[in-house]
């Protein structure tokens, strides 16, 4: 890792580890953001172990300080869900571009990550591919099991759907072998 990598994760930690939002870990509550930042670059890691730097940064950085814009402040509803997503989106490139720079990135180097945490290019460029992979690969893993008890069997059918989507066919194969999920959902991930 180099000198500047590290001291944009170290900073991205240092943010998300104000996150009031605590999250259990083997009994111990820590920060969520915090967390689901060390999670996404594990996942990245074990999928993706060449990934760039560019992706590294993006991955622990997805969702820096998340808790800054509430959901709650937006419309109930896909359209408010949506803006508020965009909004998050934004502000994350934002933010994590500024620790880039204070650790010596050039611009070149800052907009491409912008880029990836913008999600700009799904499908079509191979890096934001692998990020939504890894995204997706972090919710099935860490957060699903306690979403789907929120969630009535259509509903969460649809989620799982369009989460499959998402991914690349390869993600979904590894995604069918690597968990055990009911029939019911194990069937987007087929395709």
């Amino acid at each position: 890792m180099t000198d500047r990598l590290a001291q944009v994760i170290a900073a991205i930690d240092t943010a998300n580890a104000a996150d009031p939002n605590a999250e259990d870990e083997n009994g111990v509550p820590r920060p969520a953001a915090l967390l689901y930042g060390e999670r996404m670059s594990a996942e990245l890691a074990r999928l993706f172990p060449d990934a760039s730097e560019h992706l590294r940064i993006a991955a622990h950085g997805q969702h820096v300080e998340r808790w800054k814009i509430a959901r709650d402040a937006y419309p109930e509803g896909r359209t408010g869900y949506l803006k508020w997503r965009t909004d998050q989106a934004k502000a994350h490139a934002e933010r994590v571009s500024g620790m880039m720079a204070e650790a010596g990135y050039d611009e070149e180097d800052r907009a491409r990550v912008e880029s990836l945490l913008r999600k700009e290019g799904i499908k079509r460029n191979p890096e934001m591919q692998q990020l939504e992979d890894v995204i997706c690969f972090v919710f099935i893993r860490w957060y699903l099991a306690d979403f789907a008890a929120t969630r009535k069997g259509d509903e969460l059918e649809r989620i799982v759907e369009k989460t499959a989507r998402k991914m690349s066919p390869e993600a979904r194969a590894r995604a069918l072998s690597e968990f055990d999920m009911p029939a019911a959902l194990a069937g987007a991930f087929a395709d």
